[in-house]
């Protein structure tokens, strides 16, 4: 079964060489990277990067810090396995959902799921769930794949999984429990993980700058419980924080020590409208 794309043609270009082009524009772009990353196909993945943060705006806006992120993936190597968390902005499905299709399309070509790692993520946890519902309509994990294809991952195993927006303690209880899940399945395993997120939502720019200072610091701590407290109480509207401290927990788990901010900017710097911005980021966590 093949999940199909749901936003091409609105978030990024569903013609491939118009897409391709586009993302070579968003590495060329001033808010980019500067440059496109020399792709070794056979290079293996080095191992350092454990873990990627990323945005999941159209790539007009987000795409340039998207790129800072697979920039740093291209230097380090294509893993076998990369685990996307995104969240659920419709909220269909399972609160915490794993794709059963057993691959996914995009104007690129076709990634596979890695079965394997999907079923011991969903034996070992008590909110994960295999649901395609979740994945019907949403962006937020599909964005990405196009990315990763075109730094050379045709042949990189993609893990699917949505996650709803939560209360605080159940956000908490979430991000432990599927943190630890993702963590036992790729031991041992040449993989990477993906948190897909915006920070702030149409903040005035001087707020949301502020706002996400707070969630970047968090990130860079490496304290996941501490993000989701962060993004509670001085609320911040951060659509992907579960994810995120999921993602944090899985990859201390399996060895990261620190994290780096690679990009900062909000669509305002994009559009120069900074009366009600969204903030993107790229970062990577690392051992």
């Amino acid at each position: 079964m093949s999940r199909r794309p749901a936003v091409a043609g609105t978030f990024y270009n569903g013609d491939p060489d118009l897409l391709t082009k586009d993302i070579e524009r968003c590495f060329l772009n001033p808010h980019g990277p500067g440059r496109i990353p020399i792709i070794h196909r056979q290079q293996e993945h080095k191992g350092d990067v454990i873990g990627l943060v990323a945005p999941h705006a159209g790539y007009i806006y987000s795409g340039p810090a998207a790129a800072h992120a697979y920039n740093r993936l291209a230097a380090d190597g294509l893993p076998e396995t990369v685990v996307i968390l995104g969240p659920n902005h419709h909220g269909l499905g399972q609160a915490a959902a794993i794709a059963s299709a057993t691959n996914w399309l995009t104007p690129l070509g076709t990634v596979h799921i890695d079965t394997e790692v999907a079923e011991a993520i969903l034996s070992s946890s008590k909110f994960a769930l295999e649901d395609d519902e979740a994945h019907l309509k949403e962006h937020s994990i599909e964005v990405q794949i196009p990315f990763l294809q075109f730094i050379g991952g045709h042949k990189v195993k993609i893990v699917p999984i949505s996650i709803s927006h939560l209360t605080l303690q159940d956000a908490i209880a979430l991000a432990n429990d599927v943190g630890s899940a993702i963590a036992n399945a790729l031991e041992g395993k040449n993989a990477l993980i993906i948190a897909s997120t915006d920070l702030s939502h149409y903040e005035p720019q001087d707020v949301a700058n502020s706002k996400d200072a707070i969630a970047i610091e968090k990130i860079l701590e490496l304290d996941a419980e501490g993000l989701l407290e962060a993004v509670e109480s001085n609320a911040i509207s951060m659509c992907g924080a579960t994810g995120t401290a999921t993602a944090i927990l899985a990859c201390k788990a399996l060895g990261a020590t620190k994290a780096q901010k690679l990009a900062y900017y909000t669509s305002g710097d994009i559009i120069g409208d900074h009366k009600q911005v969204v903030g993107y980021c790229a970062m990577s966590l690392e051992k």
